[in-house]
C-alpha cells in the first residue's frame, strides 16, 4: 500500500513538474538556466584568454573578405539574438544584404524582453540606428557605439535608459559585450560603412531567432505580443534580404519592405499609408 502511495506521489509529482515546465513561468526558467549557463562558460574562457566557440578565424579577414567578394566600405546591418548570444553582420552585395559573419557574444545582461529603465541592467530590444555620434573609440570598453536606447518607441512607452552600447571586453550592465577582437572586426566594417557614406547602420535587437517554434513555446509570456511586433520586422528582411523601413505608429513598430536607398533610414514616428508585412 505505501508502495503504491509513493509511486502515486512519483507520479504526481513528474506530472506537475511537466505541467510547470510546459508553462510561461517554466519556459521562464529554462530560458535562464540555460542563458546563466552560457555565461559562466563564456567568462572561463575569456578570463582563460580562449576565444569563444564560433568565432570567425579574426586573422583572415582578409581572405575571409575575398572568399565573399566584399570590401569594406559596403553598407552594413547588424543583428543581435539574446537567446543564442549571438550578433550577425550583414553586408551589401548586389543590391542585397548577405550574412558575412556570425560573433558569438560574451556578455549581455538581464533576461528576454525589453529594457524598461535606467538601471535595471536590462539588455534592449527593438530597431536602432548608429550613426558617426553614435562612436567612442576611447571607451573604457576597448570600442563601443551607441544604439541610441531608448528610440521613438521606447520613449512613448516611459521607457528610460542611457548608454546602452555594443562594446569589447566581457562585462555588461545593458550592453552587448563581444569582446575586444570580435569588437576590433565589427568597428571596421561599422565605421568603413559611415565613412563610405551609409549614415545610420540599423541594429535589429532581438530575444531570440524569431522562429515560429521559438515565439510558440513562449505563448503567454507577458511579452509575446510584443515578440510577436518584433517578428514581423525580422520576417521582411528575412523575405527580400534588405532592411525594413521601421517606424512607430499607434504605439507598435510598423514596417514597410526596403529599398537599397533606405538602409540608413531612421525610426520615426509614423503611420505610412501602404505597410507592408503588417497584417
Amino acid at each position: 500500500m505505501l508502495r503504491h502511495l509513493l509511486l502515486l506521489l512519483l507520479v504526481v509529482a513528474l506530472a506537475a513538474g511537466g505541467y510547470f515546465l510546459l508553462s510561461p513561468q517554466g519556459r521562464q526558467l529554462i530560458d535562464r538556466v540555460r542563458i546563466n549557463m552560457e555565461r559562466a562558460e563564456n567568462k572561463a574562457l575569456h578570463r582563460a584568454g580562449e576565444p569563444l566557440p564560433g568565432t570567425p578565424d579574426l586573422a583572415r579577414l582578409d581572405a575571409r573578405l575575398k572568399a565573399a567578394g566584399i570590401e569594406p566600405g559596403a553598407p552594413v546591418y547588424l543583428r543581435v539574438f539574446k537567446l543564442e548570444s549571438e550578433l550577425e553582420l550583414w553586408v551589401e552585395k548586389d543590391g542585397r544584404f548577405e550574412l558575412f559573419a556570425t560573433y558569438p557574444m560574451c556578455m549581455w545582461s538581464g533576461r528576454l524582453g525589453p529594457k524598461l529603465k535606467e538601471g535595471d541592467r536590462q539588455a534592449p530590444e527593438g530597431f536602432y540606428t548608429v550613426s558617426k555620434e553614435a562612436l567612442n573609440p576611447n571607451s573604457r570598453m576597448h570600442l563601443s557605439f551607441n544604439l541610441g536606447f531608448p528610440n521613438v518607441y521606447d520613449r512613448g512607452k516611459g521607457r528610460t535608459g542611457s548608454f546602452l552600447m555594443v562594446h569589447g571586453g566581457c562585462s555588461s550592465i545593458g550592453c552587448y559585450a563581444v569582446t575586444d577582437a570580435v569588437v576590433d572586426e565589427i568597428w571596421k566594417f561599422v565605421t568603413a560603412a559611415l565613412d563610405n557614406g551609409q549614415t545610420r547602420i540599423p541594429v535589429h535587437a532581438f530575444p531570440f531567432r524569431m522562429t515560429e517554434r521559438n515565439l510558440r513555446l513562449r505563448k503567454g509570456d507577458k511579452w509575446s505580443d510584443f515578440w510577436t511586433n518584433l517578428k514581423q520586422g525580422y520576417d521582411l528582411f528575412e523575405e527580400n534580404k534588405l532592411p525594413p523601413v521601421v517606424s512607430v505608429c499607434d504605439g507598435r513598430y510598423v514596417f514597410e519592405a526596403g529599398r537599397r536607398g533606405t538602409v540608413d533610414s531612421a525610426v520615426e514616428a509614423r503611420c505610412p499609408p501602404d505597410i507592408a508585412g503588417n497584417s
